[in-house]
């Protein structure tokens, strides 16, 4: 029979935040796969966990990936961790999940820590409705057309930062966002956790007279439907009541269809719509 791969969730600072299961498992599979055993050597040590590691990383997730399925062919039970948090929310884990799928292997999640969701619930934001960024692309053009994205994001956004890229990020941010309520939290559960509740001009200052240092989560308001809707209004108010009445009739609409669009679109009755048509001309209206 093929084993069983565990995907087992670690510490983000805090040891004392890993669940009784996920120890336990560490201490029963016959292997651990780790994102950096120098790292997780420490975690292992402190609970007294013997068991065999073997790195799995990024640089090498494909061919590692095939290597850990054929010992879980073999009947091996594997536990994957990751450096800090849960494996395969932004880290190389999804590769070896997607592999461990495609050879029937059966795989099972233990929660516990996830820096995202921990940090969701400290921000003040809204919690109801959000996505995950994770690190903005490094690559100029891609990155650009992922703050394009987030510039109609209505979700609360929550993205990773290092210390030496987060001013750079809270400007670009602001470049491309405007200056959304932000909450920059510094190392998640551990003795010099920070939490700095601002705008993201307000943040990119503090940050340019104190060197940031450590791990940062950004949680960034959303764009509200208030903001939209201004801005809905002002690209129809950019052009004249008869192109607007145009974009409806050229969509199949009839006239009087039409002007209930543009009316709802304006926010004005049906009859000052008509008076202005009237004046203009170009329509004839019924």
């Amino acid at each position: 029979m093929s084993g069983i791969l565990y995907l087992c969730a670690t510490p983000i600072g805090n040891l004392e935040d890993i669940t009784l299961r996920v120890i336990r498992t560490l201490k029963e599979v016959n292997l651990i796969a780790a994102e950096d055993t120098r790292h997780s050597i420490k975690l292992l040590n402190h609970f007294e966990i013997k068991t065999p590691m073997t790195s799995y990383h990024e640089f090498n997730k494909v061919d590692k990936a095939r290597y850990l399925v054929e010992q879980l062919q073999a009947g091996q039970n594997i536990a994957l961790i990751t450096d800090a948090g849960t494996p395969g929310i932004s880290d190389p884990g999804e590769e070896l999940v997607r592999q461990a799928y495609a050879a029937n292997i059966e795989v099972t999640s233990l929660p516990g820590a996830c820096a995202a969701v921990t940090a969701l619930t400290l921000s003040g934001l809204s919690t109801r409705r959000f996505c995950f960024e994770a690190f903005l692309p490094t690559d100029k053009k891609d990155r650009q057309r992922v703050l394009n994205e987030l510039k109609v994001e209505t979700r609360t956004i929550i993205l990773y930062e290092a210390p030496h890229r987060l001013n750079k990020t809270l400007r670009e941010l602001y470049n491309n966002l405007g200056n959304r309520n932000v909450t920059v939290i510094k190392e998640l559960t551990k003795k010099h956790e920070t939490i700095l509740q601002a705008t993201l001009l307000e943040a990119a200052d503090t940050f340019d007279h104190q060197e940031p240092r450590g791990e940062y989560v950004l949680v960034l308001e959303g764009k509200s439907v208030k903001e939209i809707e201004e801005e809905i209004q002002e690209q129809w108010e950019a052009i004249t009541l008869t192109d607007h009445m145009k974009i409806y009739l050229n969509q199949g609409l009839n006239k009087k269809e039409a002007m209930k669009a543009v009316a709802k679109d304006r926010g004005i009755s049906k009859r000052d719509i008509y008076q202005v048509l009237i004046k203009e001309g170009p329509l004839e209206m019924e």
